[in-house]
């Protein structure tokens, strides 16, 4: 296929159909859902025809639901049963929406976590495939997220088997957190995803072990695989990052590239934040101070100022470091220190907390839930932000973090590393501050040097401050590589 003329931008007009399983405003789980609701935004800004699919679950709110227009419905062979398929179309700040509407799969209690999710993912991924016929736009590109879309790489591949359409349909998955795979029982699945050919079933297509993979299949038959950041694009190649998938990572590492995530400074924004009681910028600080005041009497916190006000915002899981903050809360806590933690997760964390918050009301605040609204108070409010994970692809909270002026105090690994400066006593420079080996100790003498600076050197904790909010993590240069992923993709002509 000829390349397309460009646009008035000069840019090669390319259509891009980005699928992904959840995506902020609609419905958000977790990081993938900021990515997918803001980076779409920022490519179509360049020009391109970018326009995002995912599933019609019926906890998207009313006001969403009410704007959305039925445009096509069709029948999709699963296994041996048909199942129906029905696309649902919405505007969203100048980019479309599709979703996929079918009751039997997405009218759940749960977005992640049914018992059929093997099927349920299997039914979107087939029926993404088939979707652009429906509507009538064909995609040069289709961008896949995560284990729950990686299917549509290996279809793709599969349809060229009597149907030319997909002959000149490129494809990219990218991996936003390789712990998660997908990984279901292949006698059960086989017959249910409809493919031609049992090659796609050997050790070098989905198989793995006595199961099927659907990351496996994403990262085998994609033509260009990302992550979400330079670091983790390099960890995952070995056995503690890799989750089993090292090998296959190493194999197909020529078309492997990270590209570190981005926030929507559209959406944080502590200078018209509409969650947040006092708006603020660099120049007006106090009001940063207010908004510590807020949530220190929003969570029954002592209203203390010289007391540093710690949070996270976060799973509460081990991945996430908490084993570590475990060892050492006692001894934290004597250092005249608050806590906030916001988030879900192992109950036996969950009950952690509210065992420090039972014994030490002024100090700890357990918020066992998630609330944006409350996050956005909190990223505002708090002094410093905790993230001492084991693994992290991107993260989306230290971003937040030094949007709004919060010091983040991270491990060097994945996208932590390659945002987070740590800072320098000797020159000034930095954002944060980071330690590098999982232990708990080292966070711990870590937040120490940070409490030293924020109580007895004002200016140098200032321009911390100043060098967070001046870091730049929205999707501008993120953006561009992607964007010279698509035009490099859309080159290649397949024989």
């Amino acid at each position: 296929m000829p390349l397309r003329e460009e646009n008035v931008l000069g840019v090669i007009l390319i259509n891009i159909l980005y699928v992904t399983s959840e995506a902020f405003p609609f419905v958000k789980v977790g990081g993938l859902g900021d990515v997918a609701g803001s980076l779409p935004l920022a490519i179509k800004k360049h020009g391109y025809d970018i326009r995002v699919v995912l599933p019609l679950y019926y906890h998207i709110k009313e006001q969403h639901m009410k704007d959305m227009e039925k445009i096509a419905q069709f029948n999709i062979h699963l296994g041996w049963r048909e199942q129906y398929v029905g696309v649902f179309q919405l505007r969203h700040k100048d980019v479309t929406f599709y979703f996929v509407d079918n009751e039997y799969y997405f009218r759940r209690n749960n977005i992640y976590g049914e018992f059929d999710d093997g099927e349920r993912f299997a039914y979107f991924s087939k029926a993404v495939t088939v979707l652009s016929k429906a509507i009538n736009f064909k995609p040069d590109i289709i961008h896949t997220n995560d284990w729950h879309t990686a299917l549509i790489n290996l279809y793709v591949k599969d349809f060229r088997t009597g149907d030319s359409y997909y002959n000149d349909i490129k494809t990219i998955f990218t991996i936003h957190n390789i712990k998660y795979q997908g990984v279901y029982d292949a006698w059960m699945l086989s017959d249910v995803l409809g493919l031609h050919f049992e090659k796609y079933f050997n050790e070098d297509g989905i198989k793995f072990y006595d199961g099927i993979n659907y990351m496996k299949a994403g990262i085998v038959y994609c033509d260009i695989l990302t992550t979400v950041s330079k670091t983790y694009a390099e960890e995952i190649k070995y056995q503690f990052f890799g989750e089993n998938l090292e090998g296959i990572i190493r194999k197909e590492e020529h078309k492997l590239r990270g590209i570190v995530n981005g926030i929507d400074y559209n959406v944080y924004n502590p200078q018209d934040d509409r969650h947040i009681e006092y708006n603020y910028n660099f120049n007006n600080l106090n009001n940063k101070y207010k908004n510590k005041e807020v949530i220190q009497k929003r969570y029954g916190l002592d209203v203390k100022n010289d007391f540093p006000l710690l949070a996270m915002v976060t799973r509460i899981v081990p991945l996430k470091g908490i084993d570590l903050l475990e060892h050492i809360l006692n001894e934290l806590l004597v250092c005249d220190v608050q806590l906030i933690m916001l988030g879900t997760g192992d109950k036996e964390y969950e009950d952690l907390f509210k065992y420090y918050e039972y014994y030490h009301p002024n100090k700890v605040a357990a918020r066992i839930y998630f609330s944006e609204e409350e996050s956005h108070k909190i990223y505002a409010g708090a002094d410093m932000l905790l993230m001492p994970s084991m693994a992290e692809p991107c993260g989306i909270s230290q971003l937040i973090a030094l949007r709004y002026g919060t010091i983040p105090i991270v491990r060097e690994t994945g996208g932590l590393k390659d945002t987070v400066i740590p800072y320098n006593k000797f020159t000034g420079e930095g954002n944060g501050f980071s330690f590098k080996n999982y232990n708990a100790h080292e966070l711990l003498f870590t937040i120490k040097d940070a409490i030293n600076i924020y109580r007895n050197d004002k200016k140098t904790w200032e321009g911390l401050i100043s060098c967070a909010m001046k870091s730049k993590h929205d999707w501008e240069a993120s953006s561009l590589e992607y964007m010279e992923l698509y035009n490099r993709l859309h080159e290649v002509k397949y024989v």
